[in-house]
């Protein structure tokens, strides 16, 4: 098959089906579905807005859990498939001024060790990895402009 690019902004919950759609459209299966997308943020709690913590929810936890059962079906009906979630050692172990991330990454995992209980009938595999610290692109935020502070 030919590469297709196709963006998705995995925090944008409502374009997610419609990505699943034109990939499966375009491919007609997914073998292997790697959930690599992350976004964080470091501060104390107290200066972190609810806001935030559900932007951070949205890419950690709701993001590859809405596209992963987008292809799920798929998967299912040909009973066989892989999925793989890049998580982070934070979904085992928290950290100062990371509570928002650590705690979607704690979601993240609980979900995924239900989903690979869940699945082994239909010989679908699922996998979570979760690495120690990595670098990532951060951009320097302005003073005042949180949204700036996201590591991506």
């Amino acid at each position: 098959y030919a590469p297709k690019l196709i963006l998705l902004d995995i925090s944008d919950i409502n374009c997610i089906q419609d990505v699943a759609k034109e990939i499966l459209n375009c491919y007609g299966c997914v073998d292997v579905l790697i959930n690599n997308a992350s976004m964080k943020v470091k501060g104390a709690v107290q200066s972190i807005s609810l806001e935030l913590d559900k932007k951070i929810m949205d890419a950690n936890y709701f993001g590859p859990i809405t596209l992963t059962k987008a292809i799920l079906p798929n998967m299912i009906s040909r009973r066989t498939g892989q999925i793989v979630l890049i998580n982070s050692i934070q979904g085992k172990i928290g950290i100062p001024f990371r509570a928002a991330y650590a705690a979607s990454k704690h979601a993240a995992v609980g979900f995924f060790d239900c989903l690979r209980a869940e699945m082994e009938e239909f010989d679908i595999s699922v996998s979570t990895v979760n690495p120690t610290f990595i670098c990532s692109y951060h951009r320097q935020p302005a003073p005042g402009n949180w949204e700036a502070s996201i590591w991506k």
